[in-house]
């Protein structure tokens, strides 16, 4: 059946969504368990597949599900299906009548997404499987992500673990395992997938933008922390000019003026600057760890780009560490607040920054 959820644009329309996506790369072991358990007819009836943002959870998950929904017969041991096949097209466009997808819904109004995912499409899934699957062969439910159910929702994804139906299959993906209730867990097989190897992120990087030099492409993988999905997102945000952007307005807080603070607060602020800003908060924060731990005594190996070495070195060391963990989680917890409240975005940035000021300044 139809995906239940709006949300079938990607974030970039050069970018395949998971559930159109014919290729899956760094996570071959997860693949080889998955084909063995569903061959040798030992597959559990949930799976919790858990691992950061943006590597693949997703694009697994499909790739499973197509499998099954095609006869899963293949003694390859990955779950490879041409793109031309029936299947793969159906479950492409979200019309397949045995996959039920559970997301966060778009309003059509506004665009945005929810912030959560309500108990009244949570309380599909017992629906679905309580029909005849419509090829007869497996039922597979997705819920992308876990993380977003509420806690209604939550106990009603609980039930139906908890009774399984036969050839019924259930994955629900999990940014998080740990934020996801310990009673589904608990009845759940956990698979979790690491982050990618910086040199598959750059591979990937070169698929969906070969005008980057392989320089620009290694910055990009760095900053992204193994994760393809927010490589692409810094990629098209601007990459490593951004982060250099970042790192020469970090290098003045201890004489940051208001000026540069308000030109960036409203550049960041602009509606049509949205995936910009949504970088530039996962960026800060990635800054924040590596002067945490520079000031630890755990020097990076490199620096990511010319004179963060210096910028680290030089408000990393010497003491007050506490102060920057705390300033740390204070600007996590006020992004997070941001989210929830739909606060002023560049008041948001400028009270970050004037946060790091404040911490740099002593």
């Amino acid at each position: 059946m139809a995906a239940e959820s709006s949300e079938l644009t990607p974030p970039h329309p050069e970018w395949p969504l998971p559930r159109e996506n014919p290729a899956l790369m760094g996570h071959q072991a997860a693949e080889r368990l998955l084909h063995g358990a569903a061959a040798e007819g030992r597959l559990a009836h949930a799976w919790l597949i858990s691992g950061p943002r943006g590597i693949g959870k997703a694009t697994l998950a499909y790739r499973f599900a197509r499998h099954l929904l095609a006869g899963g017969h293949r003694r390859a041991p990955d779950l490879t299906l041409a793109p031309e096949d029936p299947v793969f097209r159906q479950v492409a466009v979200g019309s397949h009548p045995d996959l039920l997808t559970i997301e966060r819904a778009r309003d059509a109004k506004s665009g945005r997404l929810s912030g959560e995912i309500v108990v009244e499409h949570a309380r599909r899934i017992p629906a679905f499987f309580a029909r005849t699957a419509a090829q007869g062969g497996w039922r597979v439910a997705i819920v992308d992500a876990a993380d977003d159910l509420n806690d209604k929702a939550a106990t009603a994804v609980l039930k139906i673990v908890e009774e399984p139906p036969q050839r019924g299959l259930i994955l629900l993906i999990a940014h998080s395992a740990g934020r996801i209730l310990p009673t589904i867990r608990s009845r759940c097989r956990l698979l979790r997938l690491q982050p990618l190897a910086q040199a598959i992120v750059e591979d990937i990087l070169g698929l969906h933008h070969g005008g980057q030099s392989e320089a620009e492409r290694a910055t990009v993988a760095e900053l992204a922390q193994g994760s393809a999905g927010r490589a692409l997102e810094i990629s098209a945000a601007g990459g490593g000019a951004l982060y250099a952007e970042l790192i020469g307005l970090v290098s003045q807080l201890r004489k940051l003026e208001t000026l540069p603070l308000l030109r960036f607060g409203e550049r960041m602020a602009r509606p049509s600057n949205e995936p910009t800003y949504q970088v530039v908060r996962e960026l800060l924060p990635l800054w924040l760890a590596r002067l945490v731990r520079t000031g630890a005594g755990d020097l990076p190996a490199r620096e990511i780009v010319p004179g963060e070495m210096a910028v680290l070195c030089q408000l990393g060391t010497g003491g007050g560490l506490d102060r920057w963990v705390e300033v740390w989680e204070k600007i996590a917890d006020l992004f997070a607040q941001a989210d929830d409240l739909n606060l002023d975005k560049k008041q948001v940035l400028i009270a970050a920054l004037v946060a790091l000021a404040s911490t740099a300044r002593g």
